[in-house]
């Protein structure tokens, strides 16, 4: 065990005996004639109490040094202790069926309105199937940037892309306006672009 390792384990093995007994760093500090910042540094595991010190605090716990030393467990800041216990204990859910019932709302939703156009208004209103196609990529982008830390996102937001100006031309079909698809070419060039403007090795882009 280097320095290190024995400093942080020694820590946790202080910090637990001192809860144990009811003292806190000002009472244990007065109690071995330090202040209350050297035992902060003790239980941070940036600094050993030397061999006396040591002593005395085996006295105080009840415990011997050889304990304090042998058997002292690993330090954990209290608070990214708590996080990892609150991240085991969290319910498991799969990223993979979250998204798909996500997708799969917005599909019912979409039949739904295509049925009640239907026996409502005896109309056949296609293009709530169409809406559905950018709505639920939207959803797929939000829940892989969640689950899968962005990837793929790239390819995602390229199909929202052409998604949007497919639904803008049946929008319009009456009029044929072709002229949108136009768009979508540089369009995709700066969506390919934009996921590429970042900064590496620290180097300024050329």
């Amino acid at each position: 065990m280097t320095m290190e390792e024995m400093k942080l384990s020694l820590a946790g093995k202080l910090i637990r005996l001192r809860k144990q007994a009811g003292l806190t760093q000002a009472e244990l500090g007065e109690k071995l004639s330090y202040s209350d910042k050297a035992v902060s540094k003790w239980e941070r595991g940036e600094s050993m109490p030397d061999a006396y010190v040591l002593s005395q605090m085996a006295r105080i716990y009840g415990t011997t040094v050889d304990s304090l030393l042998s058997e002292a467990e690993p330090w954990m800041d209290p608070v990214a202790k708590k996080k990892k216990e609150d991240r085991e204990n969290a319910p498991r859910f799969s990223g993979a069926f979250v998204t798909l019932t996500a997708i799969m709302a917005i599909w019912t939703m979409a039949v739904i309105m295509f049925v009640s156009f239907w026996l409502l208004t005896d109309q056949i209103v296609w293009l709530v199937f169409v809406c559905a196609v950018p709505l639920s990529l939207i959803t797929l982008l939000i829940f892989n940037s969640i689950w899968n830390k962005g990837r793929r996102n790239l390819i995602i937001v390229m199909a929202l892309t052409a998604c949007v100006v497919a639904f803008i031309y049946l929008l319009f079909l009456h009029r044929n306006p072709w002229q949108l698809f136009l768009i979508l070419v540089p369009a995709e060039a700066l969506v390919v672009l934009s996921f590429h403007i970042r900064k590496r090795d620290g180097r300024e882009p050329d």
